[in-house]
């Protein structure tokens, strides 16, 4: 089924090896009605976020930046009906790497992109779906949970959690069964601080992640707001945090997953999923 070494296959099937996935994992989902590839990255949603046109240099850094102008400029709800309209009233071409995660159903995934194709690949599981939320009052934390039984989502407290069912961690939000994005620079300010005092992630993740090793998919590491993402959530990691793939890795990505204990696979994404040959 793939060409990743054995070791990895089945520390992802046992989950000690737990993946994390980022845009490119995406690659290869298109508009089932007009073939437009699904929006993932920052430039692609950018680009998307404003009718196809490109924003200030300054704005096209980062999507969190752009989104901060547009909220700032025609309120939060706009960002939010972008994002609610793109991820859950448009239809998608499932990824091909999302075909490949349902014959493995690893029992944990992290998830930094906002569409729902993860969750529809475990909907004839039963599992629990981690929700990130910010900048919402009445609550400590930065986190929704919910259970889904099969047929139905629904909200749970962290004392109701079945530790035996898979975990799926949507840290960035989706659209389903609550709406709810982390997008704009304000929203990351207050998620990330709360990432950090750990009040964004339950309990029973901060025990189930301890040890854990990661292989990264689909991410690239060339900007701080990836980076202290993926820092915070992977906390408690084996010194060898694990593998990130990466095709022509940046001297910055190479020296910070150096630093991370991550070794690079330079290979395309399509590597994973066994359609070429890949070096781990």
């Amino acid at each position: 089924m793939s060409s990743l070494s054995a070791e990895i296959l089945a520390g992802l099937r046992d989950g000690s090896i737990v993946p994390y996935l980022g845009p490119g994992a995406l690659a290869g989902s298109v508009d089932l009605d007009d073939g437009t590839p699904i929006p993932a990255d920052s430039d692609s949603l950018i680009l998307a976020m404003n009718d196809g046109r490109p924003m200030a240099p300054k704005l096209m850094y980062e999507f969190p930046r752009a989104a901060m102008n547009m909220e700032l400029k025609k309120g939060r709800n706009f960002v939010n009906r972008f994002l609610n309209c793109t991820y859950g009233q448009r239809r998608w071409r499932r990824a091909p790497l999302h075909d490949w995660l349902t014959g493995i159903r690893p029992p944990y995934v992290i998830d930094t992109n906002r569409d729902t194709q993860l969750l529809e690949t475990y909907r004839n599981t039963p599992h629990t779906l981690v929700q990130g939320i910010a900048r919402i009052g009445g609550t400590d934390f930065r986190f929704r949970l919910f259970d889904w039984n099969g047929s139905a989502y629904r909200p749970i407290e962290p004392g109701q959690v079945n530790a035996g069912q898979p975990t799926l961690f949507k840290p960035l939000g989706c659209p389903t069964p609550e709406s709810s994005f982390i997008a704009s620079d304000a929203d990351f300010v207050d998620y990330l601080t709360e990432l950090m005092g750990g009040f964004a992630i339950p309990e029973f993740l901060k025990r189930y992640r301890a040890g854990k090793r990661y292989l990264l998919l689909g991410v690239r590491l060339t900007r701080d707001t990836e980076r202290m993402l993926m820092s915070d959530i992977t906390y408690g990691a084996r010194a060898g945090r694990g593998w990130a793939v990466i095709v022509n890795p940046t001297d910055k990505e190479r020296r910070f997953c150096l630093k991370m204990g991550l070794n690079i696979i330079e290979a395309p994404l399509e590597a994973v999923f066994g359609t070429q040959p890949v070096t781990v």
